[in-house]
Order: structure tokens, then C-alpha cells, then sequence
């Protein structure tokens, strides 16, 4: 297993969150949102090497991967199917869901220069991040049956 300091620090926050938050999927959900969304603004040259390297197979981290990831994303995978089980959220197929979280959010680090480009040659400043992470968190909660 990968020590708590080589995690990514998006995973050891989802987490944290979790043990605190264990039974309020919205307020899990929309601080994982973001978490991740800070992240890949803060941390974007981090995420795109993780991004290199899982595009192309994972040559230098395979093996850390093939365990640790998948024992990570099968743990979230069973907090929100305690979700849907309890009617908390709508029923969803949750490994995609997970997948949407980590396109959407990652998009702002992996892609900054395509915003950059379509923001007129500008990052987004603060409020158009809020904006941004906003809109993110309310179309996943809304599309599983939460309000943001």
C-alpha cells in the first residue's frame, strides 16, 4: 500500500471528509468536488504528469496502481452505494460516476491552456473558478439527486 504521504493529497482529503461527513453524501460530495477542483489549480503540472502517465498505461506505476487504486476507488464505490441504498441519492453506476468526478475536475489542469485560450488569452481569476466549481459540483449533485 502507498504511505499516506505519497497519496494524492485530492484522495487523502476524500477521506478525511468521509470519516467526518460519513452519512451526508452531498457535503462528501461537494467537498471531494472541491478538493479536486483546488487542486488541479494549484497543483496542475502534478496532475498533468499523473495524466501522462495513466494515458499511457502506467509504465512507472503500474503495480502501485493495480492495487492501490482500484482498493481506493472500490472503497468510494461502497459509500455511495450506501447512498442509493438508503435513498439518499438517486441510483447510479457508481465506478462512473467516480470517472465524471475526476474528468470534470481534472479538465481545469489537464486543459488550462484550452480555458486560457477560450477565456481570451486569460486563467480564470478567482470568481470565474468559483463559478466554475460551482457549476461542476451542481451538475453532478442535481444529476444524482442532490442540490448543491
Amino acid at each position: 500500500m502507498i504511505s499516506s504521504q505519497h497519496r494524492r493529497p485530492a484522495m487523502v482529503f476524500f477521506w478525511c471528509v468521509l470519516q467526518t461527513y460519513r452519512d451526508e453524501g452531498r457535503v462528501v460530495l461537494s467537498t471531494y468536488i472541491r478538493a479536486k477542483m483546488n487542486h488541479s489549480r494549484n497543483r496542475a503540472h502534478g496532475s498533468k504528469i499523473w495524466a501522462a502517465e495513466v494515458m499511457q498505461g502506467a509504465p512507472i506505476l503500474k503495480e502501485r496502481l493495480r492495487d492501490n487504486l482500484y482498493e481506493w476507488a472500490k472503497l468510494k464505490e461502497s459509500k455511495i452505494r450506501e447512498w442509493v441504498e438508503t435513498g439518499q441519492i438517486n441510483p447510479v453506476e457508481l465506478s462512473y460516476l467516480l470517472y465524471m468526478i475526476w474528468a470534470s475536475t481534472q479538465h481545469y489542469a489537464d486543459f488550462d491552456y484550452q480555458i486560457y485560450l477560450l477565456n481570451d488569452d486569460q486563467p480564470l481569476d478567482d470568481l470565474q473558478f468559483e463559478k466554475a466549481v460551482q457549476s461542476v459540483t451542481s451538475v453532478i449533485l442535481r444529476g444524482i439527486g442532490l442540490t448543491a
